[in-house]
């Protein structure tokens, strides 16, 4: 069955590019580097959240909560606006924000085919999310109780349940977020949790936690 998910899950990504304009994506996306960098790598220790390595749904439903304002981010709401971001161009940003790649490491250096300006490209993708202290075995198991389901066991997202990366996402981020969903600021998209979220756990435990993520990506 994993073969046949797999092609379905590369089935379905391609049909939601094929129909979106990666070019015109491109374009869009030089406003959103202002913040969140060139290759959507996030900046500033997480203020502006890593995007690349999230998928084109999740992309798109969180630029609509922005639009509609059911999700309130105050530096989100002049690039929202229908007249600055129309669902043509939330469509076609969302897709290429989603074909970019990040690294965790740089490739060994091939000395023979060795060609500076690509390793400088590649250098430019390279994740800078650092470890955070705290009990990784703790926050191991509290992931895999009440994150693993939704987010996956490597934290990478699942598609199908439209769940984020957390993985390789800046700790001070994922705190951020934390807070937000333990004051109700932000709604949980799972809807039997959204109203005890975190609520339970000690801020040593969300510390923990934060500190396995900041390791989950690490090869």
């Amino acid at each position: 069955m994993k073969p046949l998910l797999s092609l379905l899950t590369v089935a379905l990504f391609s049909t939601h590019l094929s129909a979106a304009n990666l070019d015109i994506g491109e374009e869009i996306n030089e406003v959103c580097a202002g913040c969140h960098g060139e290759y959507a790598e996030g900046g500033k220790e997480g203020e502006y959240p890593r995007l690349a390595g999230l998928s084109a749904d999740y992309i798109e439903r969180e630029l609509r909560l922005f639009k509609s304002k059911e999700r309130l981010n105050h530096p989100m709401v002049p690039y929202t606006k229908e007249r600055e971001l129309p669902e043509e161009d939330l469509l076609d940003v969302s897709a290429y924000i989603a074909t970019i790649e990040l690294y965790s490491k740089l490739p060994p250096i091939d000395e023979e085919n060795f060609n500076a300006y690509e390793r400088l490209l590649l250098s430019k993708k390279l994740l800078n999310v650092r470890r955070i202290d705290g009990d990784y075995e703790a926050g191991k198991e509290l992931y895999n109780k009440e994150c693993s389901s939704c987010h996956g066991r490597d934290g990478t997202g699942k598609l199908k349940k439209k769940a984020p990366l957390l993985a390789g996402q800046y700790s001070n981020y994922l705190l951020k977020q934390i807070r937000a969903y333990r004051t109700g600021k932000r709604t949980h998209d799972n809807e039997e949790t959204s109203e005890s979220i975190f609520k339970e756990y000690s801020e040593e435990q969300i510390q923990n936690l934060l500190a396995y993520l900041s390791i989950l990506d690490d090869d």
